[in-house]
């Protein structure tokens, strides 16, 4: 039941819409029949069924564009925006439905309300218009709020994990950075360029520990790291590896999630750059747009054609494209470059 069927709509939902058409029809039916008696009149009990029936059937058609303009097509503006756009298709809903009704009905040669009381025509449109759509909107507003508390949850065991890992990483930190400062102390004095990339090395696991502690981190901090990383690869590929850095002083401030540039630098090099013998580029740019911090790392490697299958080749892609989701709401974006190679775009 669980299944969606279509517009994103579960089989229980639609359900639920048919059942209630079905109860709002028959309490109408319920109450002509009973308000018809009191006049002393007699209805045939087949033909008012059918009458009611177009009609709800009617109201239902006129329900189905409004739903999906509002809920879908409309989901990414403001609620206030939306609830607005109800003072025009309100009208529309109660006036279209009757005169397609009544043009209808007398065309077949079904009875409908008259004179003075075709006003409950109008009435009853409203109503159920009204009380359809605040349904809806309140059934939006509570899958919205389940899907913020999973997300929260998720959220919650994510950072326990991390906290958990972060402990693991700290039982003894001293170790590790002596162990770093032995090794630098035995290299000879000649060999000056493997001192600096130890010191490198050692700079990257002391962020790393650094950032496990902490939700954000200043955006220059990032490209610090991230700097440090491509220092260590352009030893290891040298004139194979060319980079570029675009990022304006002023976005330095910003705040971002730790540890996020660098596995998605670190795919680039490893997909793209290392498997030409020419090597490449890597160019990473960042910018603001639309109030937002946008993200593009691109490579000139050889490209991939099946870009989804990079999510199972590691968990960098997929971590931080969980990462992303679950914080920002975000998604990772793999497209061609020009004039070959990947780039990967993000915004927060």
């Amino acid at each position: 039941m669980d299944r969606k069927v279509i517009w994103g709509l579960k089989r229980k939902e639609i359900l639920a819409v048919l059942i209630f058409y079905f109860v709002f029809a028959t309490l109408y039916y319920v109450a002509i029949w009973i308000t018809s008696g009191m006049r002393g009149e007699f209805f045939d009990l087949v033909s008012y069924i059918d009458s009611c029936g177009l009609q709800y059937i009617i109201f239902l058609l006129f329900t189905i564009p409004i739903w999906y303009l509002i809920f879908k097509q409309l989901r990414s503006i403001s609620l206030y925006k939306r609830l607005l756009i109800h003072i025009v298709t309100l009208p529309i809903f109660i006036f279209g439905t009757q005169q397609v009704y009544y043009s209808i009905a007398d065309a077949v040669d079904f009875g409908h309300l008259e004179g003075s009381g075709s006003v409950w025509d109008i009435y009853i449109p409203a109503l159920l218009y009204l009380v359809q759509f605040g349904i809806f909107h309140a059934y939006e507003y509570y899958n919205v709020a389940q899907q913020k508390l999973r997300m929260e949850g998720e959220l919650r065991q994510a950072a326990l994990k991390s906290e958990l890992a972060a402990i693991k990483a700290q039982l003894n930190p001293h170790f590790l950075y002596n162990v770093f400062n032995t090794i630098n102390a035995s290299v000879p004095p000649k060999q000056e360029k493997t001192r600096q990339l130890i010191a490198t090395l050692a700079d990257l696991f002391r962020y790393q520990l650094k950032a496990s502690k902490k939700e954000l981190v200043p955006l220059s901090d990032e490209i610090e790291f991230v700097n440090k990383y491509l220092e260590l690869e352009k030893a290891r590929f040298e004139e194979r590896l060319e980079i570029e850095m675009n990022v304006p002083k002023a976005l330095l401030g910003e705040m971002v999630p730790p540890m996020l540039l660098q596995p998605l630098v670190e795919n680039s090099v490893k997909h793209g750059i290392s498997n030409t013998l020419k090597g490449g580029k890597i160019s990473i740019s960042i910018f603001k747009e639309d109030e937002k911090l946008k993200f593009e790392i691109a490579d000139t490697g050889k490209g991939v054609k099946d870009k989804k299958s990079l999510f199972g080749r590691g968990v960098g892609l997929s971590n931080t494209q969980l990462r992303l989701q679950k914080m920002y709401q975000s998604q990772l974006e793999i497209l061609d470059n020009t004039p070959q190679g990947l780039k990967i775009c993000f915004a927060l």
